[in-house]
């Protein structure tokens, strides 16, 4: 019935497409011509107001001659422009200033994305991978296997495991891995150097055109730099052999023109007694080219690289019992290897100041190899049940998007529309018994997988006085193959399926200082190619997800920002982790519902407050009660902290708490929780810059990841189900020098 009337809606909206009305255009940068994309516009003494888009364009109709704009953005000072032709492009060329949360809107977009990732951004760098995903408010991570394995995510009620129910993408290229040889939607970030990223974009729930498989639980999208402030070279070292150096250089920096490199390379041994050996190294190069007529050409190429060591996940008992310690193993032979090789090309095509078409195509390569071993000696008592999982992968990527700025009927109106292929062939993915990483002792899978995803969406905003209205519709066509390598004949298996995503939002201003909004919508996540063509899955190929969420943005004074939203999500189908085997498999129906809070104080110029709050339910529908939980749903989560930021000095005292969750579907086994403390200080003089980073201030012992795994030890007679553990970092302080020329 939802999808029905989404349909009905998003169909009358789009077919009333009169011209009237007058306006005018113009654009926001900075002041070396840098677009602002976001930035808000107002009419002075009006409450007409637009923003700019990615380009930083925008169109305001009905002004007159001698009315006056006023652009603003954060972290700049605002500019004002007047009016003296219809005809002219308008051009606003913003000064950067400190930030200043009173020049902070709440009309700035839509609630729940913009504000709030472009704030934090601003008064909080990233510093390190792991502070990429906990930018997004409410998402908890977790690191299981030496460091170089993607990390576990925790979003919305939701264990998503390495990227189920969220989708990752980094300049338009998809993060997350379709029928991975560990897990469906694994999304390794570890490609992306934290210093490169110039823009970080979240939304949660499946309200979003524009993605498609995983946005369930919501997406991520980072975009990294066109040019860099500086040239950098960056020096980290701390405990526990823990070493980093970042260089960037600048190659080209003209204001039509920009190209640089960067470099990371990483290593540390970790706090465990077995060392982890963990090295990745990063590169990354770009160019960005302004062309005739607006248009733009940017090339990126990177490649990253890691290999580690681990102690996996150890039981309870043994460390309850002596037989190991905390940061002890059972099976030290754990580890793997990766990398992934990446390149992009984006063009953007413009058609005037309200029109512009974006051209993405990407590639990459992608190795991955990892050894495991959750249930010790459950399965073979004599050699143990270390596990392989290996593939190699190649990505397509194809994306044309459509976007412009008018007037239809009176409203000030944005359309947007899009299609777009991804193909992925991946040959030798493997699961198989290893026996200390060189035997192999069976093959349980092998094969190559083969997987086509063709789409399209189409998005209408309509903005009328208080009210903006957002319609939209999105297909996606899978085409999955697999060819089994362990049949005795050989079989192409072959499979094809369709969706049809609806969502409609709809935007109120309330006043200058409230916004209220309410999304709905439906999104999926696929279910491995395997699984479809051995046809093992109960609701098919592209289990559905619809979601609602209410909310409200506020301004309740000059220095304070705040968002809070009611939210629901259903899923005709749940993944469910399976500890002995170390895999997913698909389950039955689940439903999601909660609350999100999120507030930003500006205490004084030089001082932030952040805090972002959630609590949600999470449980399958179709078992009885008192069996209904889903393992591992986070249920409350609260992160926040205090930032301070002058000319010469930064610092932050930041903490993190994650309540205890079930572990099992009758809550019999709990995964405890955790609260952690980390704080950073900074001194800076003209070029250099020197901080200490201290994690895990109070020294907490906490679990980083926790499973409800059934195993046995050498010396035991029968298996165990209890808790299975990887420790949380403990207190550790690490010294960082950066020199900027």
């Amino acid at each position: 019935m939802l999808q029905r009337l989404l349909l009905t809606a998003f169909c009358a909206l789009l077919s009333y497409t009169t011209l009237i009305g007058q306006g005018v255009s113009g654009q926001v940068t900075d002041e070396l011509g840098q677009e602002l994309a976001g930035a808000y516009i107002k009419l002075r003494g009006s409450d007409s107001h637009t923003h700019s888009d990615e380009r930083g364009y925008f169109t305001f109709p009905e002004v007159q001659i001698d009315d006056t704009l006023v652009a603003t953005y954060i972290s700049f000072a605002p500019a004002s422009v007047v009016i003296e032709s219809l005809n002219e492009l308008i051009t606003f060329k913003l000064a950067p200033s400190g930030v200043d949360l009173g020049a902070v809107t709440v009309r700035s977009g839509q609630a729940g994305t913009s504000v709030l990732s472009t704030l934090d951004l601003a008064v909080r760098p990233v510093q390190n991978s792991q502070e990429l995903l906990r930018r997004v408010p409410g998402l908890f991570i977790g690191q299981h296997a030496g460091g170089g394995k993607a990390e576990q995510l925790f979003l919305r009620g939701f264990d998503i495991d390495h990227g189920t129910d969220v989708t990752i993408s980094v300049d338009g290229l998809p993060v997350n891995m379709v029928s991975h040889a560990h897990g469906q939607g694994y999304a390794d970030l570890h490609f992306l150097i934290p210093e490169s990223v110039d823009r970080i974009s979240f939304a949660k729930g499946p309200h979003a055109a524009d993605r498609g498989n995983f946005a369930t639980a919501g997406y991520v999208s980072f975009r990294t730099k066109d040019r860099l402030d500086n040239n950098l070279l960056s020096l980290e070292g701390g405990q526990f052999g823990y070493g980093r150096l970042v260089t960037g250089l600048n190659l080209v920096d003209t204001k039509e023109r920009s190209a640089y490199v960067m470099t990371e390379f990483t290593r540390t041994d970790g706090p465990f007694e077995s060392s982890q050996h963990f090295r990745r190294f990063n590169a990354l190069a770009k160019y960005t080219g302004n062309l005739q007529n607006g248009d733009r050409l940017a090339l990126t190429a990177s490649h990253f690289t890691s290999e580690w060591d681990a102690s996996g996940q150890i039981p309870e008992r043994a460390v309850r019992n002596g037989m190991i310690g905390r940061f002890g193993a059972i099976d030290d032979t754990e580890g793997g290897n990766t990398s992934r090789t990446n390149l992009a090309v984006d063009y953007t095509k413009s058609f005037g100041p309200a029109t512009f078409l974006k051209a993405t195509s990407g590639y990459s390569r992608y190795d991955f190899e990892l050894f495991s071993n959750f249930t010790f000696f459950l399965e073979d008592p004599e050699f143990g049940d270390q596990i392989r999982q290996r593939e190699s992968r190649q990505l397509l990527v194809n994306d044309v998007t459509i976007h412009t700025q008018t007037i239809i009927g009176g409203l000030r109106t944005s359309l947007r529309g899009g299609v777009g292929l991804r193909t992925d062939w991946t040959e030798g993915s493997e699961l198989a018994n290893t026996i200390n990483r060189r035997t192999v002792q069976d093959y349980l899978q092998f094969g190559n997988v083969s997987e086509t995803n063709l789409y399209s969406y189409a998005e209408a905003q309509f903005e009328a006085g208080r009210f903006t209205l957002v319609p939209a519709l999105r297909y996606d066509y899978f085409i999955f193959e697999y060819l089994d390598e362990l049949a005795p004949q050989f079989t192409r298996l072959t499979d094809a399926a369709g969706t049809f995503s609806p969502k409609l939002s709809l935007f109120y201003d309330l006043n200058q200082e409230t916004q209220l909004y309410v999304k709905t919508g439906m999104g999926f996540h696929s279910n491995d190619s395997r699984v479809i063509l051995t046809g093992n899955v109960a609701s098919g190929a592209l289990p559905t997800a619809t979601g609602v969420d209410v909310g409200v943005a506020v301004k309740p004074s000059s220095r304070l920002y705040a968002e809070a939203a009611l939210w629901y999500l259903g899923l005709e189908q749940e993944f469910v982790y399976v500890g002995d085997a170390g895999i997913v498999e698909p389950s039955g129906r689940s439903r999601r519902y909660g609350a999100d809070i999120s507030l930003r104080y500006q205490a004084s110029p030089y001082i932030y407050a952040d805090l972002d709050a959630t609590h949600s339910i999470a449980r399958a529908v179709d078992e009885n009660e008192g069996q209904d939980r889903i393992p591992l749903a986070p249920t409350t989560t609260v992160a926040g902290g205090l930032s301070f930021e002058h000319p010469r000095w930064k610092g932050s005292l930041r903490a993190r708490y994650l309540a205890d969750r079930p572990a099992n579907e009758d809550n019999s086994i709990l995964a405890a929780g955790y609260t952690v403390i980390d704080g950073s200080v900074t001194r800076a003089w003209s070029v250099f810059e020197v901080g200490v980073i201290l994690e895990n201030m109070l020294d907490t012992e906490w679990n980083e990841a926790q499973f409800a795994t059934e195993s046995r030890l050498v010396n035991e007679l029968s298996p165990v189900e209890e808790i299975h553990f990887t420790p949380g970092v403990p207190c550790n302080v690490r010294a960082k020098v950066v020199w900027r020329f």
